[in-house]
């Protein structure tokens, strides 16, 4: 079928919205109508060539939508379903076996391959492949195929313009708390960096009781906003502040809990030292291979300990529904991270992102 999507077609270039010919779902497939999908910095960083997918391809991967079509083997959806698309994972791994599914030893090349598990493509244009199956779901286009596995079914009511962003970035940040902190009430939680997953973490944080809830940031917008879901308190990271210290002092003597999402090796540090006697960092942003970071080996001995987190740890099919309920009832109102943008607007939505001026751009999708 015919399909509007936006196609990279050159490493750092501009996204052009065209016409694309779907494949039909197989026996295990949705036809998914992409109603709107989040735009995240690793569909950048794919479309750049960190990951060395190849192009022209159709990017997205946190994509929801309305179940068309399905395959003759799915049983678990049917037409009409809403869905959120997310991870992909191979089902067959040790960690999948184990229900680690983030941390799938496939995740690779079924998220950044360009292709289905088999090599195929679902997308072609004048009769020729062209790669998509980005997380297996490229979601920038009004129609995609996903995988039943990996389909989330959620309830009619939440909007699916609000909840896609629990696709990745939502259950990343969310998952981090709820899945691997798992604090207590009145547990102290810092997180350094209030952007889309930042703050779904700190969303989460107030629904598990934290305090106080410390937001670090440079921008002075983003720390408002902070405030404004949930943090007793923030410290704007220019340079002139000893973050570690002001921790410190809010708390008298560090934070159970803090989670670092910018990547930076010195904030990294930051993150850890502000960490009480047995307190734990966790790790969501997403370096470069070759960044490293030291610490202090006494400093880790006292009981501290470093986590690294994919996808917040989850199991979308479990996990992805309760965030919705959390995004119906109030309690994550992730629309205040939203900025909204037609699909035709996707490269000043990418723009946007990049400068700071949007927090979570969201995609909608012609129809």
């Amino acid at each position: 079928m015919k399909i509007t999507a936006a196609v990279a077609r050159e490493r750092f270039g501009a996204f052009a919205v065209e016409t694309v010919d779907l494949d039909t779902p197989r026996d295990d497939e949705l036809l998914v109508e992409v109603v709107a999908s989040g735009i995240c910095q690793t569909d950048l960083h794919g479309r750049d060539g960190y990951y060395d997918t190849p192009l022209p391809a159709v990017f997205g991967h946190e994509g929801a939508g309305i179940v068309r079509a399905v395959g003759r083997g799915v049983t678990e959806f049917k037409p009409g379903d809403h869905v959120v698309m997310a991870y992909p994972w191979c089902g067959e791994c040790p960690n999948c076996r184990a229900h680690k599914q983030s941390y799938c030893l496939s995740v690779k090349e079924l998220k950044m391959a360009g292709t289905r598990a088999d090599g195929s493509t679902i997308h072609t244009q004048n009769g020729k492949p062209m790669y998509g199956s980005f997380f297996q779901q490229s979601s920038f286009g009004n129609f995609t195929l996903a995988n039943e596995r990996f389909a989330v079914k959620v309830r009619n009511d939440a909007p699916l313009d609000l909840i896609c962003t629990l696709a990745c970035g939502g259950q990343t940040g969310a998952g981090a708390v709820l899945n691997v902190a798992r604090p207590n009430p009145g547990d102290s939680f810092a997180v350094f960096g209030v952007g889309g997953v930042g703050l779904a973490a700190l969303m989460a944080a107030k629904i598990a009781g934290c305090d106080p809830i410390i937001a670090i940031d440079v921008h002075d917008n983003r720390l408002a906003l902070a405030k404004d879901l949930g943090a007793t308190h923030t410290i704007n990271h220019t340079g002139r502040t000893d973050v570690v210290a002001e921790i410190r002092k809010i708390t008298g003597g560090g934070v159970r809990f803090s989670i670092e999402t910018s990547a930076m090796p010195a904030v990294f540090r930051e993150a850890i030292e502000s960490l009480m006697f047995a307190g734990t960092c966790i790790l969501l942003g997403s370096a470069r291979g070759g960044t490293d970071v030291s610490f202090d080996m006494p400093f880790l001995q006292q009981g501290r300990r470093v986590i690294g987190v994919m996808q917040g740890d989850s199991v979308p099919k479990e996990f992805i529904p309760k965030l919705a309920d959390y995004v119906v009832t109030g309690q994550m109102p992730v629309e205040k991270l939203i900025k909204f943008y037609d699909l035709a607007d996707i490269n000043r939505a990418a723009d946007d992102a990049a400068k700071g001026s949007t927090i979570k751009p969201v995609l909608r999708m012609p129809h």
